[in-house]
């Protein structure tokens, strides 16, 4: 009687349903197959988990495949994080595809089976901020930094997670363009990015505040400023934060209004020229002792070609150049923003460094590369290109739990990494994920020095654009200095430069790998 009863309650449930679909006009498809359509709309809803775990293969996946995402989950977890029976990539059929030239001899051993994240120093070649003269210019002691993600787009753990993170790696943590939050001083030095609405050093009317700045960096563990002019997820169009994520907190830390849309424009205030964007870094880097530099997108070329000409002459100019890649963004951005504006990381940053380069510029600046760049392959093609340090932002966020669900702008990510609400954010253990961050920084870095020891060099700003091959996917290759027709000497540190990190990786860099000698060797 009881099964009747069911199944009777189930076929009236049905029928109510294909009632519904038969008579509604919203869904063509539902309105011509009742019940049965909604399988069709159940397999799209759950497309994204089908493709990622079961369907796409260990290297198709995007923006980040399988095999990338395995990889860091078993660095930030301190696990065996190799790969075994050879890659599968077809290497011969893609075109550029990056091929690292090793060397068969070197004055450089490089140790053998090293475990993941141990700590080997691997800091910046260059002093952010000395070629200039900044009065707390510094040598940044991490060549691997996480990126600008703000409080607000990120949950609380999640900052929190990030930052004590990078104090355990030595490295540094970028606040993004929404303020300094409560969760950015766990004891990781912090670059302070300033976005276009200059929150956390604007005053009531939401104009830029120089006082306001010099207070808050100076209550904090503030090592240099970045002026944010674009980002790679959305160059040239403003941000915007939904009133849902307006809480009382962050609208404290921005100083704005709780409870609406935080919306963030697309140009700056305070300047409308090259010219007016020097002085207003002289004049921040002049109150504040901090080195001041860029983060942008690439796209047309005459603000980069006006501001290498007019740095020539080393009066003014900004101390570093972060360059993001089209590629890159934790941000949401519309899909045409998001895909077809500005250039990917490979095509844009040869195109900025070339400018200074033939200026003779490139020692006094340090290139900072992102997009994507959180994985060693990618990074020794930037360092070889010119960069000095690599942001990473997706990366960092798998570090601490993401799972590439893609629904950073639903605030309903399942991990609780991209989101405001209180329940999935609690998901994430500070105490923990900070661990893992660490780990996962670490042991990029010890991978970099890998590859550099490999390549016959002590530190990845030595690698050349001759020590990096481009596949074209028919059976030829190009050097990278060929492909991004670099000159004879850049991509490469002055000779002054490079004896100084050379000198400082021979004091602290572990070596190994070399047999000893018999009575016999050559």
């Amino acid at each position: 009687m009881k099964l009747t009863t069911a199944a009777l309650g189930g076929l009236a449930a049905i029928a109510g349903v294909a009632v519904h679909d038969l008579t509604q006009r919203r869904h063509s498809l539902l309105r011509n197959y009742p019940v049965i359509g909604h399988g069709r709309f159940l397999v799209e809803a759950i497309g994204p988990e089908l493709r990622q775990y079961v369907v796409a293969a260990n290297d198709e996946e995007r923006p980040f495949s399988r095999d990338q995402r395995r990889w860091v989950y078993a660095s930030a977890k301190r696990e065996n994080n190799y790969f075994g029976f050879g890659s599968d990539n077809d290497m011969e059929r893609v075109a550029n595809y990056a091929v690292i030239k090793h060397r068969t001899f070197a004055d450089v051993a490089p140790p053998t089976h090293d475990h993941p994240a141990e700590q080997s120093p691997l800091p910046s070649a260059k002093v952010l901020g000395g070629p200039r003269g900044r009065r707390h210019a510094f040598r940044p002691q991490s060549v691997v930094n996480v990126s600008a993600m703000s409080f607000g787009s990120l949950s609380a753990n999640a900052i929190s997670a990030i930052n004590a993170g990078v104090g355990m790696a030595g490295a540094l943590h970028n606040t993004g363009e929404g303020g300094l939050s409560p969760y950015h001083r766990q004891g990781g030095d912090l670059v302070f990015q300033i976005g276009t609405s200059y929150f956390g050093c604007r005053d009531e009317e939401g104009r830029f505040d120089l006082e306001r700045l010099a207070a808050l960096v100076g209550s904090a563990p503030v090592r240099a400023i970045e002026i944010k002019l674009s980002q790679g997820a959305k160059p040239g169009l403003g941000g915007v934060l939904p009133a849902a994520k307006v809480t009382e907190e962050i609208a404290e830390i921005r100083g704005i209004p709780v409870g609406k849309d935080c919306i963030s424009p697309s140009r700056h205030g305070e300047f409308d020229s090259v010219d007016g964007l020097l002085d207003w870094v002289e004049t921040i880097a002049e109150r504040t002792g901090l080195p001041v530099g860029i983060k942008s997108a690439v796209g047309n070329l005459e603000f980069w070609q006006e501001l290498a000409e007019l740095m020539t002459d080393r009066t003014r100019g900004v101390d570093f150049i972060t360059v993001d890649g089209g590629e890159g963004g934790t941000g949401a951005a519309p899909l045409t923003f998001s895909d077809s504006v500005s250039l990917p990381f490979r095509m844009g940053f040869p195109r900025i460094y070339a400018l200074f380069a033939e200026r003779g510029l490139t020692d006094d600046i340090t290139f900072i590369g992102a997009g994507k760049l959180g994985l060693p392959d990618n990074a020794v093609v930037a360092f070889a290109m010119g960069c000095d340090m690599v942001n990473v932002a997706r990366e960092a966020m798998l570090a601490i739990g993401c799972i590439q669900a893609q629904k950073c702008h639903t605030d309903t990510c399942p991990v609780g990494v991209a989101t405001q609400n209180p329940w999935l954010s609690r998901g994430i253990d500070p105490a923990l994920k900070s661990v893992r961050l660490a780990n996962y920084l670490m042991t990029v870095r010890r991978d970099l020095l890998k590859v550099a020891e490999a390549c016959g060099v002590l530190h990845p700003a030595l690698i050349t654009m001759d020590d990096v091959e481009l596949l074209d996917g028919t059976g030829g290759g190009v050097s990278l200095r060929e492909r991004y027709g670099y000159e004879p000497g850049w991509g490469e540190l002055g000779p002054q430069l490079a004896a100084e990190v050379s000198a400082i990786m021979h004091r602290t860099a572990p070596q190994g790998g070399e047999a000893p000698e018999s009575a016999h060797a050559q």
